[in-house]
């Protein structure tokens, strides 16, 4: 556990960075300093690993104070991540990677090694080892600085805004990698951003600091968004925190029910057929092994042509589905909204599907929720209506 005890840090001329912080930050987790541009989070960051000195309070990693330790110390046992990567620009990746192996004493062929194993963990080509940081992207660049961070296999990692410099595509690819690697590695991380949106998405707990490093909340990302502390946390949390906090509701309350479906290339015939038996306009289409391909709608077809069969040309676009077993009441809302039936295609992992939930039937599991980010009961899903 790293722990701040009543951390204060001034500048000269009266500047007040930090005020007086109390924070913990759990073994084996993510914890996500958020707060506005200037509020003192690189500073509370930086204190960690000695590259800033508190004025008064200690920083302590598993009860020792590491201003009792040497800054060298205190280094080497934590990966620090900064914005675009932070990488020596006249040095090959592989020995960008192998940087701190080799400051460890490891020789440069083990060290090397470790290097080449983490560029493949963090989903990079071994053949992007020989070149140097200006041949990469900016995507590669952070995932190399996330792999020399981690070379020595530090207990603890520190990010600072390590993927605002990239485009959002680009960022979250990285926001998942980083989960990814976090599921695998377990490291105590210590986050530095000032997007909530990367917060939540990242956090297993959130400090939400004001002016001066003050703590205004702590907690897990349901509960700031379910219950934040005061105007200015609510604020700061923005006016979708109530969608965002459907992403902590689990879709698998949701029963999806089993719509009619027509496959690619049969007769228009039976898709009028299908959707007048059903007292639907808007039908789904899929391919020969049920993966949805995109939405008819029934009504801007002749029902008397019978020699036209259902082609891709014909179909609305899909939008995106759902996977019941893995994705929130967040991702069934959205898929649903993206429908022009309003209803939401849930499958399985394969991509099969499953069947359709429909607007309302996710709207009453919401409500059913109570707003309190409980995981309703089970839900019953109606046949999705003639959207």
């Amino acid at each position: 556990m790293i722990s701040f005890d009543q951390i204060t840090k001034n500048y000269s001329g009266g500047v007040v960075a930090v005020d007086r912080l109390s924070l913990e930050c759990p073994t084996g987790a993510i914890t996500v300093l958020v707060g506005s541009s200037g509020c003192g989070k690189t500073t509370c960051l930086r204190m960690i690993n000695r590259l800033v000195e508190p004025t008064s309070g200690a920083v302590c990693i598993d009860g020792v104070d590491v201003a009792t330790l040497g800054p060298a110390t205190v280094r080497r046992g934590i990966g620090y991540v900064i914005q675009q990567g932070g990488l020596f620009p006249h040095r090959r990746v592989l020995d960008n990677v192998a940087t701190v192996p080799l400051l460890l004493g490891w020789g440069r062929k083990r060290a090397r090694y470790r290097a080449g194993e983490l560029l493949e963990r963090v989903g990079l080509p071994a053949e992007l080892g020989a070149r140097y940081p200006a041949e990469l992207s900016g995507g590669q660049q952070q995932r190399v600085g996330v792999a020399r961070a981690l070379a020595g296999d530090p207990p603890i990692l520190l990010m600072d805004e390590p993927f605002s410099s990239v485009d959002p595509i680009v960022r979250a690819e990285l926001q998942e990698e980083l989960l990814r690697l976090q599921r695998e590695l377990a490291k105590t991380i210590v986050f530095v951003t000032h997007d909530i949106h990367e917060a939540t998405r990242l956090g297993d707990r959130i400090a939400v600091l004001g002016d001066h490093g003050r703590l205004a909340q702590v907690g897990s990302p349901e509960e700031l968004l379910t219950r934040p502390a005061d105007e200015f946390v609510s604020s700061f949390l923005g006016l979708d925190r109530g969608m965002r906090r459907l992403s902590f509701l689990p879709s698998t309350v949701l029963v999806p029910d089993p719509e009619p479906v027509v496959r690619l290339g049969e007769p228009l015939a039976r898709a009028h057929e299908v959707a007048r038996t059903a007292g639907i306009r808007w039908l789904l289409v899929a391919d020969d092994v049920g993966r949805p391909l995109g939405w008819l709608d029934i009504a801007a077809h002749d029902p008397d042509d019978t020699s036209a069969n259902v082609t891709t040309e014909d179909l609305a676009p899909f939008g995106h589905a759902f996977q019941p077993g893995r994705d929130s009441l967040r991702a069934a809302l959205d898929a649903a909204v993206l429908s022009p039936a309003v209803a939401a295609a849930a499958v399985d992992e394969a991509g099969r599907l499953l069947g359709l939930v429909s607007y309302q039937a996710i709207m009453g599991a919401i409500q059913e929720s109570g707003g309190n980010g409980t995981a309703p009961a089970t839900v019953q899903v109606p046949t999705a209506g003639a959207g």
